[in-house]
């Protein structure tokens, strides 16, 4: 299935193809803040329809996952990274993807402010 998003103002779109069986809801100390919930998707199945400019940055601890943010609105529609296998992933904020009821996604709770 292919899935539309973007940030709040518009500014970030993108398209993911796949299937939703499951959500990440990690308490690291940024996504706690953030409140997403993830969907990892290999990277080639991720696809920004605006320029990757229009996106800023922000990295921290280890510095493997780039935390993607509008800078207008100041919404966080994904982030980018590799997972353990060195493998291009996309870690797409589901709450950022157009006619998905959160409802029905299953919530897995990921202790990411242990590691």
């Amino acid at each position: 299935m292919k899935y539309k998003g973007s940030c709040h103002c518009g500014r970030i779109a993108f398209e993911v193809d796949g299937e939703i069986t499951g959500a990440v809801a990690c308490n690291c100390s940024i996504c706690q803040r953030k409140g997403s919930l993830l969907w990892f998707v290999p990277r080639s199945d991720f696809r920004l329809l605006t320029p990757e400019a229009e996106a800023s940055s922000y990295t921290f601890n280890k510095h493997a996952i780039r935390h993607r943010f509008c800078p207008v609105c100041g919404m966080n529609p994904y982030a980018d990274g590799t997972d353990r296998k060195g493998n291009a992933i996309a870690a797409v904020n589901i709450r950022c993807l157009e006619g998905i009821d959160l409802a029905t996604i299953p919530v897995q709770h990921y202790d990411g402010r242990s590691l």
